[in-house]
């Protein structure tokens, strides 16, 4: 979860900075909103994609994994009723619960002043007269207008509040609104939101400007209103606002060959669904793995059924013989680091130098070992942490580990597997034709909570 906002924040972050540098300042509005809500959407959705296009493939040397996933799991009612929170979740659950308060309170403040003011109906929206106030906002299909705005004003500022109604507006504030609560921790959101906020007033602008003068229309922004604070309304009259309205009327607009400009973020997420697609995918690496993972899971599933267990164990094999027997008579012939799948004499686990099967009793041992030592972090059961780490070692030239490197979903499970692993004694090293190689492992560890 933790990585995930990370994600989402850091995309985000990439897409306003190109915002800011390239786009802001021209005068394609509705591209912009489209641009803005765009991202911010994709940024959601983007941590999830994985294209296979993407996906790197793993050295050759980590192809062969013959190893068994091994899962190991903990009991989390073992935790205090107390503890079982984190203090991130609990601070999380307070400031989920006061954001959404806020936005129940901003709803009241509308609602309070629908219900305090003179109501007027038309056929396309309703306007709202509110007593002693000279302010001037739209929300959904109705505009509130203070009755102390003078009347010589009250058409354009009223065409402008139209502008939001018809273009719906409001639903982009309040999405932005549903955000703040979702994600109420993430800065982000709230610039967003003011940006959008920019954006629609612009296009109000530019819209009214087609049918009344600039300069009038100039005099009139120039002029600074009591305004609500109230961050998903359109407000006509907000003094943050007000100078940078001014500034974008009096812009010429923008050539049209300045909208390639938005072709950026083309690249942008392409980048991304690189670093997406290349991240996790330790789980199947190549299609030999994915068969050697595919057969032992219906083994385990038919474990029942020892013929069937036999035949599929015989099918793997024969798989493993065929793809590997060029590469074992002609790649690793002079090689200096040859697969365990494919060594000719497999290094040997203490205890398993009478061994029969010496390749399956490494196996057994070395999950004898892990689950030996193994102990779930606190901090992650707490914390609700679990995922798989995939581990990648070398058994060197003296037979003990090293060359160590993981990927997992939380730096607590990937120290927990280093542990374990470091642990590991030393083997008698693996040889091919009759020389003593490095032999490179790939070994899944499965955390899982109970």
């Amino acid at each position: 979860m933790i990585q995930y906002i990370v994600l989402v924040i850091a995309f985000q972050l990439l897409f306003l900075i190109i915002y800011d540098l390239f786009l802001k300042k021209e005068t394609f509005f509705q591209w912009n909103r489209v641009y803005l809500i765009g991202t911010f959407l994709g940024s959601l959705l983007l941590p999830f994609v994985k294209l296979s296009a993407f996906k790197t493939v793993m050295p050759q040397q980590f192809s062969a994994i013959v190893l068994d996933e091994i899962i190991l799991t903990a009991n989390q009612e073992k935790l205090n009723m107390g503890t079982q929170f984190s203090w991130f979740q609990i601070l999380f659950i307070i400031g989920t619960v006061v954001s959404f308060l806020l936005f129940t309170f901003k709803i009241y403040q509308i609602v309070r002043l629908k219900k305090q003011g003179e109501i007027h109906k038309f056929s396309d929206y309703i306007k709202v007269i509110i007593p002693k106030s000279n302010n001037a906002f739209s929300f959904y299909n109705t505009v509130f207008m203070g009755d102390a705005v003078k009347k010589e004003n009250e058409e354009v500022i009223l065409e402008h509040e139209l502008v939001h109604i018809k273009q719906k507006h409001t639903i982009d504030l309040l999405f932005f609104e549903v955000m703040r609560i979702a994600l109420w921790f993430n800065p982000l959101v709230y610039i967003y939101q003011s940006r959008v906020s920019e954006v629609h007033e612009f296009i109000a602008d530019a819209k009214v400007a087609k049918t009344h003068r600039k300069e009038q229309y100039n005099l009139l922004l120039s002029q600074v209103f009591q305004t609500e604070n109230l961050s998903f309304v359109n407000h006509f009259f907000r003094s943050s606002l007000i100078k940078k309205r001014i500034k974008m009327l009096q812009k010429n607009q923008s050539k049209k060959i300045w909208a390639s400009k938005y072709l950026l973020v083309l690249p942008t997420i392409i980048c991304i669904l690189f670093y997406t697609s290349s991240k996790g995918q330790e789980k199947e690496t190549n299609t030999q793995q994915q068969e050697v993972n595919v057969a032992n899971t219906e083994i385990k599933q038919n474990k029942n059924n020892k013929d069937h267990k036999k035949e599929l164990t015989k099918a793997v094999k024969a798989n493993l013989i065929r793809n590997d027997k060029v590469a074992t008579d002609k790649l690793y012939q002079d090689a200096k680091e040859v697969p365990f799948l494919v060594i000719e004499e497999v290094p040997v686990f203490p205890g398993c130098e009478d061994a029969e099967d010496k390749r399956a009793c490494f196996n057994k041992k070395l999950n004898e070992h892990i689950k030996k030592h193994f102990r779930y972090p606190d901090a992650a059961q707490k914390a609700g942490v679990q995922g798989m780490v995939l581990i990648r070692f070398v058994i060197q030239e003296d037979g003990s580990i090293g060359d160590i490197q993981m990927r997992g979903p939380d730096k607590m499970l990937e120290e927990e597997a280093l542990r374990i692993i470091k642990l590991l004694p030393n083997v008698a090293p693996g040889k091919q034709k009759g020389k003593i190689v490095r032999v490179p492992f790939s070994l899944p560890i499965t955390f899982r909570l109970q």
